[in-house]
């Protein structure tokens, strides 16, 4: 990471973490009190709990190990960096006084900057998929309540995507990040669907769900300390866990040191990350599969009064349409294209009720018709008037790809 100065004394990254021991590990420190508000746990020594609102105490937390080392009274307040790439990205960011991680501005950190300007020259995405570490969730935005760039149509695509990958991924819960998470600002999903109008998702791969393969109500994002500790015991045989042993610390004189190893509850352990990548790969295959995927199925020709009419219905097999309700609404992509080529056009129209012969004729251009998007798992039906017969309809896409239909 790049330094940066998080306590504002002029200097960078002066007061990091620090392995006490030098055992390989940061773990969390505790000092003996009886003002504070954690207890030794009746069925595993190794674990602390909340002491009842009135139960004296015996322990008092002190934070990861960690030490005063640039003397301004404070512990760990300025390790390396810190800025969060996932706060950095140019859709709703705010600053670092509202935003934690944000940095100094949009795109500052050249990794995200890298991934965006790859984004903009290849128009073409229409799908995108972040994994992140631990809690076991499928995200999709918006990240801030008043981000209004989602669209109705654009969140049941979401919804349908989403909610089969709850039952692809179990313990997983498909949610939407300000509403059943926390409110997030310069959130790379939110920059990929409200810049690009992208279809994203954000998995939180770990959950606490696989401890032992159930649900449990308070659970959290990380999973019950009971539970972390048992499966510690049970199934990681203490790899996960490091008993209290005493320490002299500079500031704090006799504490102890141990508890949950800082990486541990964060990742899964190695026996377990084949089932994980392999479902959350499937996951994004499926999110893949359902981008559209468009097929000019029928075209009729009629000769009427020394004219050819030519009907044509494009159709898409997938959930995503070819452009989504969000990139249309705001005209932030060209619209598809169905061209007839080959032929004198005189008139161009897009039906728009086909059971009631119902067109909105397109003067300008008629040979290339503009169309707003084909839908999901739909179609949209062209017509065109020509005084000579055509060759081929030809239909193009940013993101829906192309078609060719070529007329014997």
């Amino acid at each position: 990471m790049a330094p940066r100065d998080d306590d504002g004394d002029g200097l960078v990254d002066e007061d990091p973490m620090d392995d006490l021991d030098h055992d390989g590990n940061i773990v969390m420190m505790r000092r003996k009190s009886p003002y504070g508000r954690w207890k030794v746990d009746a069925d595993d020594p190794r674990l602390l709990v909340r002491a009842k609102a009135d139960e004296q105490g015996q322990y008092e937390l002190l934070g990861w190990e960690g030490v005063d080392n640039d003397g301004d009274g404070r512990i760990n307040e300025d390790g390396p960096g810190y800025y969060d790439p996932n706060r950095n990205w140019a859709w709703q960011w705010q600053p670092s006084h509202i935003q934690y991680g944000a940095d100094r501005y949009p795109f500052s950190i050249p990794e995200d900057r890298a991934v965006a300007d790859f984004v903009l020259q290849h128009p073409n995405i229409a799908g995108a998929q972040s994994y992140h570490n631990a809690g076991g969730m499928i995200l999709r935005g918006p990240g801030a309540a008043e981000d209004s760039s989602y669209v109705a149509a654009d969140k049941s695509v979401y919804d349908n995507i989403g909610k089969t990958g709850e039952e692809m991924l179990p313990g997983y819960r498909y949610m939407v990040l300000y509403k059943d998470l926390y409110p997030a600002y310069g959130g790379e999903l939110d920059w990929f669907y409200g810049a690009r109008g992208i279809f994203t998702f954000t998995n939180e791969l770990w959950t606490p769900f696989d401890y032992f393969r159930k649900a449990e109500k308070d659970a959290g994002y990380f999973g019950r300390q009971k539970d972390v500790y048992r499966f510690d015991e049970l199934l990681l045989f203490r790899e996960g866990v490091i008993d209290w042993k005493p320490i002299k610390h500079p500031q704090f004189g006799d504490i102890e040191i141990g508890g949950v190893k800082k990486a541990w509850t964060r990742m899964p352990p190695s026996f377990m990350i084949e089932d994980m990548c392999h479902r959350n790969m499937a996951f994004t295959l499926f999110h893949a599969y359902h981008l559209p995927s468009v097929h000019i199925d029928s075209v009729s020709i009629a000769k009427q009064r020394g004219y050819y009419k030519i009907d044509a219905i494009i159709s898409n097999s997938r959930m995503t349409p070819t452009r989504s309700a969000h990139e249309i609404r705001d005209k932030m992509t060209p619209p598809d294209i169905a061209e007839i080529v080959g032929a004198n056009v005189v008139s161009g129209m897009v039906v728009a009720n086909p059971l009631m012969d119902l067109s909105r004729e397109q003067k300008y251009q008629p040979k290339r018709l503009r169309l707003d998007a084909v839908p999901a798992m739909g179609m949209v039906q062209v017509r065109w008037l020509c005084k000579t017969k055509p060759a081929e309809i030809v239909f193009t896409s940013s993101k829906g790809g192309s078609a060719v239909f070529r007329i014997p």
